[in-house]
This record gives structure tokens, C-alpha cells and sequence, in this order.
């Protein structure tokens, strides 16, 4: 399981932007991203074989097109159990807070991409410890 995307965006309802690293904020956020703050989804996760099937030949998605913060490889997301815990790089700690999400109103990535798979496949995380992540970083689940 590991890293394969990490997106930030000035703002909600976009698309996100891809970068090379990221500073996790404990109870907060990824620095600079636009869903940072004192609340249960942080930070947001999509495995990329899930952005993967979305696309079609005609129509190609790029990580971030679903505003997802992190794509990674190796790990079923929707999945996983609320309350599950991760471990990102060297130190970051996220505990999974919400599978799925209601989508109120149709946004840019809806229109761009004529579906969403954040609604039905996106995890969302709070961290718990924060820390510096990279693309390639490996992520471990934290065996209880």
C-alpha cells in the first residue's frame, strides 16, 4: 500500500492541484488545502484503481480530478471500517472518520468528469499525528 497522488486546492468544489509532498497538521489538515480545519474529514482518500475505472479510453482522469487529497494503490478504501487507522510515511498517524459522502449540489468535478466516485468510494480521515508524506511514501495499517 502506498502513495501514488497528493492534491491540494485553494478551494472547495475543484478539482485539486498535484504537488510532490504535503505537510499533515494534526487536527487540521493538509497545509494550504481547502478542507483543512477543526473537523472529521481532513483529509480524503481514493485508490487509484477506483480513478482508473472511471476513466475511459476517450477520457482520460488525472489524480485530483475527483478532489481527492491522496490516490494510493493497494488498498480498498470503501472497504475499510470507520475507526481504522493508517500510518502514512515516516510519522503521520489518520484514523478513517466517514466512507461515501453526500454530494448537495452538482459541482465542477461532476460536470467535468459526468460522475462522481467520491459519493460512493472516497474515505475521509482525521489526523491524529501529524507529519511531512511524499508520493512513494508506503502506508501501513496500525494493527490494535
Amino acid at each position: 500500500m502506498k502513495i501514488v497522488s497528493i492534491a491540494v486546492s485553494k478551494k472547495k468544489g475543484t478539482t485539486k492541484k498535484c504537488i510532490q509532498q504535503a505537510e499533515l497538521i494534526e487536527n487540521h489538515g493538509i497545509k494550504d488545502d481547502a478542507h483543512a480545519g477543526d473537523w472529521h474529514r481532513q483529509l480524503s482518500f481514493l485508490a487509484s484503481e477506483s480513478i482508473e475505472k472511471a476513466g475511459s479510453e476517450d477520457f482520460k482522469l488525472n489524480f485530483g480530478d475527483f478532489a481527492e487529497n491522496i490516490a494510493t494503490t493497494g488498498i480498498d478504501w470503501k472497504h475499510q471500517p470507520i475507526g481504522r487507522r493508517f500510518k502514512l510515511g515516516e510519522d503521520a498517524i489518520v484514523q478513517i472518520t466517514q466512507i461515501g459522502k453526500e454530494c448537495h449540489k452538482k459541482c465542477v468535478i461532476f460536470y467535468r468528469t459526468g460522475d462522481c466516485i467520491m459519493p460512493k468510494e472516497g474515505v475521509f480521515a482525521k489526523i491524529l499525528k501529524g507529519g511531512t508524506i511524499k508520493v512513494g511514501d508506503q502506508i501501513e495499517q496500525i494493527i490494535e
